[in-house]
């Protein structure tokens, strides 16, 4: 036969458990939204590095004489489904004069407000979405005729970011039981004892 036996709980020992509950539960949920925030930037700010490196070797290659089509040392990719980095060449005017990319077959439209903040200041980097689903982590830089971009997709590094997300959120979810186990077990409360 089996019986149901509960231990009454009175109520301050519940709202005592819940205190005590609270504040290593808040403590674990910060430190998990700390956790996924530190490595999703890492993660998006690591996605700039290679445009970085390149957009620099074309800025000096440039700099140097080598005509802008020769600057680009890639094949030309399609940017709706490439995750291979490109390049893009502007003149002063912000006129795109060399790509090693296209977007749905055309020559992409980089925005000319990004050109203007480099004019101003130097580099710029940027995630650029031209198209919905794709997005772009760019890296823009003066050259003495005008302006280079390079860039990556994003794709791999957001499906990193997401695999991080959902670690994050089942690490803080089996936290947040053993913290609420701990606590039930150091108050000696046990909801529910069925034999």
């Amino acid at each position: 036969m089996i019986r149901d036996r509960r231990i009454s709980i009175s109520r301050a020992a519940l709202v005592h458990a819940i205190m005590v509950y609270l504040p290593p539960a808040a403590a674990a949920t910060g430190d998990a939204l700390l956790a996924y925030v530190i490595v999703q930037q890492s993660l998006r700010l690591s996605a700039d590095d290679l445009p970085a490196t390149l957009a620099e070797s074309a800025a000096s290659q440039l700099d140097r004489g080598v005509a802008p089509d020769q600057a680009l040392p890639f094949d030309r990719i399609e940017l709706t489904h490439s995750l291979a980095p490109f390049a893009l060449v502007f003149d002063a005017s912000g006129r795109l004069v060399a790509s090693s990319a296209t977007l749905e077959g055309q020559a992409p439209s980089y925005p000319t407000g990004v050109l203007e903040t480099v004019r101003a200041r130097g580099e710029k980097r940027v995630t650029w979405q031209p198209a919905p689903g794709v997005r772009l982590a760019t890296v823009a830089r003066p050259w003495n005729g005008g302006f280079v971009v390079a860039g990556q997709s994003l794709q791999l590094s957001e499906q990193h970011i997401a695999t991080i997300g959902e670690l994050c959120l089942t690490g803080w979810l089996a936290t947040q039981v053993l913290i609420a186990v701990a606590v039930a077990s150091g108050m000696g409360l046990e909801v529910s004892l069925l034999r």
